[in-house]
């Protein structure tokens, strides 16, 4: 009984650490490097999308209140475009290195896929002066009592959900993006 107890506090132990590391973007890899990045350049690029996706872009880098119910009506009217759903914090390190890589992506794909945010277990003034910092063209929504991301699924950060156009969820990616090239592969293989 003794060695299995100890064995399964190893066991405990190791996944507790590789869940940590990832969660620390320990993987070995250089995180993605910091670009700077044109929030009116993006919008105009952007101009010329779909009328629910131009929407977003017209609350870009914005924390929107409503909370879970104005969340799921978002969802709901953005049935027939992919949505790609990035739960983040301002608090949150993997959070803050993974974002250059949806500032190009949702730029680069936003004509076609819908992008947003969720910030969740955070704090509005540090939230809303990261979003000054790195802003994104998409919102997001303001979720401190984290009834949002309970959507969403596991409870780490980050976590990224790809929805299809039907609104179901196609994938969900636990943890940071540390390469704008896997977020890029994940659009196109699950949207």
């Amino acid at each position: 009984m003794r060695r299995l107890v100890t064995a399964l506090a190893a066991i405990l132990l190791a996944a507790l650490l590789v869940v940590g590391l990832t969660q620390a973007g320990g993987d070995g890899s250089p995180p993605a490097p910091r670009r700077s990045f044109d929030l009116a350049q993006a919008r105009r690029a952007l101009a010329g999308a779909p009328a629910p996706l131009a929407a977003l872009h017209d609350q870009s880098a914005r924390l929107l209140s409503g909370g879970r119910p104005a969340f799921q009506k978002r969802l709901a009217r953005l049935n027939g475009h992919p949505v790609v759903v990035n739960k983040w914090a301002s608090w949150c390190n993997p959070c803050r290195t993974e974002f250059p890589i949806f500032q190009s992506q949702a730029t680069e794909h936003g004509k076609q896929v819908a992008f947003l945010g969720v910030d969740s277990r955070d704090s509005s003034g540090p939230a809303a002066r990261f979003l000054r910092q790195m802003p994104v063209p998409f919102p997001s929504y303001v979720d401190p009592d984290g009834k949002i991301a309970d959507l969403l699924g596991p409870a780490g950060f980050p976590v990224t959900a790809f929805f299809d156009r039907r609104g179901r969820l196609a994938y969900l990616h636990q943890g940071g993006y540390r390469h704008e090239s896997d977020l890029a592969g994940d659009i196109r293989r699950y949207l």
